[in-house]
């Protein structure tokens, strides 16, 4: 519980933080540092002289950072005031709180400190509506966490002794349920994400700066030099077959690794207080809580590679998180890359339940089921099939031309325009299997919409959390009667599209999501035909 004479005082974060900022911006510099460092010993010069130097400017502006920040609590605001030579106060209003992200990298857990990131919901695409505290103890942090969301004092400090005491192994608190936890066996789908080839950017770019900022010669370096006269040595085909083998190799053992860092621990609870609460990573652990009356639905993804392997993730449509980062979905990430039918059965779980006794409820059970997640789709019409093969071999014809032109004005190889033509059958399953993926429902007051092949996206929304609805036509969809509606949410994405559905279709789901919205335009768009027919 909060000091009601201490919430007026501005106080500092831990100061065990005078250890931790330092040391992040070191590692921030490290290319520059090492590059002063090659780059001064190479020419005869004092470059571990420079390097010191620099090292203990970046130890002066980590611990000025420390020394200028401060922070306090309110019954009414959270503040945070930063800044030397210039003050900045951000002033977060705690009826506007909606999340609460606490995470603990490595050295935070071995100096048990945490990361407080505070949501509230607005301008979260460019992260001005997040208040962040780097760094506060672990039991503050947890303290703090349960304050803001529940905002309950009596509550809050039985909540928070209870969230910093660790239960005996393999028990659960009495005031949380588990809806899935971390199994082993979903490392399988570690290599599918992809995640590998962030790291495989991450390790290029860190080599390149140092190369450069060390003006460092690769083709001096003895294991360089004999690996690129062996791989000069092979054929093109070998080549390129090597450069994929290492390729698929290096991004799948970099994902696998980084799935089991990332995920590791994974817990999905509800508490009583109406709340989910994730929990994951290994070095890293973050914990992130969402009010259930914050959410607005969720979102099934499945990437191509995972769905070859029938795996999914799943990630929450609310208010307060980012939508997304990456494969680790930000903070909104309610399931790791896991069996689909686990995505599916964690979604029923977390979606409000039907009333039994509402119409809608017994519409959805009589189409096979009251879950939205399971409920059949809407196909999209044959102008939409068009509509995906036209646009597919539009831009594959594009592609085949500016090759062709490049073959004859500047002797680029034949081979390029041969392989971009040979791959036309592949263009048209990509085009069929985009037209598969469409589809729309509207059951038990929820809108669904599914798109994407790259990236297949189911999404539930509910439609008490639609705040408008926008239809869109571009020149070619109306030729072929189609539009897109977007319903527009403060959740997630902020924007949830039905694509490229009948105009007629689309008017329906929007009339039907948010009755009474759209009666006014319906009704001036009847009257104005009756007029222009009684005219003629």
């Amino acid at each position: 519980m909060i000091d009601p004479v201490a919430e007026t005082v501005w106080r500092r974060l831990s100061p065990r933080m005078l250890v931790v900022h330092p040391f992040q911006e070191v590692v921030r510099a490290a290319p520059a540092l090492l590059g002063l460092l090659v780059a001064g010993s190479s020419s005869g010069g004092k470059g571990h002289l420079w390097t010191v130097g620099g090292v203990g400017l970046m130890v002066v502006l980590g611990m000025l950072r420390w020394f200028t920040t401060t922070y306090r609590i309110t019954p009414e605001h959270v503040q945070v005031r930063r800044g030397l030579l210039t003050r900045k106060v951000l002033t977060v209003p705690r009826d506007r709180v909606r999340t609460v992200d606490v995470t603990s990298h490595v050295l935070h857990r071995v100096l048990g400190l945490a990361r407080v990131e505070v949501g509230t919901g607005t301008s979260e695409r460019r992260h001005e509506g997040r208040l962040k505290l780097d760094a506060l103890t672990t039991a503050e942090a947890a303290r703090l966490r349960v304050e803001l969301l529940h905002r309950s004092p009596a509550a809050s400090t039985a909540s928070a002794e209870k969230a910093v005491v660790t239960p005996p192994a393999g028990s659960t608190p009495a005031a949380e349920t588990e809806l899935a936890r971390m199994r082993p066996e979903w490392v399988r789908f570690g290599p599918f994400t992809m995640s590998g080839l962030v790291t495989v950017g991450v390790v290029a770019g860190f080599v390149s700066r140092l190369v450069s900022e060390g003006n460092v010669d690769l083709g001096r370096v003895g294991p360089v030099r004999e690996t690129w006269r062996w791989f000069s040595a092979l054929s093109l085909p070998l080549e390129i077959a090597t450069v994929v083998l290492v390729l698929v190799v290096f991004v799948s053992v970099a994902s696998t690794l980084g799935y089991v860092l990332a995920f590791g621990n994974f817990r999905l609870t509800r508490h009583a207080e109406g709340t989910l609460h994730v929990t994951r990573g290994l070095l890293t652990t973050r914990a992130t809580t969402i009010e259930e009356r914050r959410l607005r639905g969720v979102e099934v993804g499945e990437p191509l590679l995972l769905r070859a392997v029938r795996g999914a993730r799943l990630a929450a449509v609310t208010t307060g998180l980012r939508a997304a980062q990456g494969a680790q979905r930000g903070g909104s990430m309610l399931l790791p890359p896991a069996p689909r039918e686990r995505a599916v059965s964690v979604a029923r779980l977390v979606l409000p339940r039907v009333s039994a006794g509402t119409r809608d409820a017994r519409d959805a059970a009589a189409s096979g089921g009251a879950s939205p997640v399971t409920a059949g789709l809407t196909a999209h019409g044959p102008a939409a099939l068009r509509r995906r093969f036209t646009r597919a071999y539009g831009v594959h014809a594009l592609v085949l031309a500016a090759l062709l032109a490049l073959c004859w004005w500047a002797g680029l190889p034949s081979w390029t325009w041969l392989t971009t033509a040979a791959l036309l059958p592949l263009t048209a399953l990509l085009a069929a299997d985009r037209y598969r993926s469409l589809g729309h429902a509207l059951t038990s007051g929820y809108l669904i919409t599914r798109w994407g092949s790259i990236v297949r996206r189911r999404v539930v929304l509910e439609c008490d959390g639609v705040i408008g609805w926008n239809i869109e036509r571009s020149f070619f969809q109306r030729r072929a009667g189609l539009a897109t509606l977007t319903a527009t949410t403060a959740a997630g994405k902020q924007g949830y599209q039905v694509r490229d559905v009948d105009l007629a279709e689309a008017l329906r789901l929007a009339t039907a999501g948010t009755p009474g919205l759209l009666d006014p335009f319906l009704v001036e768009a009847r009257t104005m035909s009756t007029l222009s027919a009684n005219s003629m």
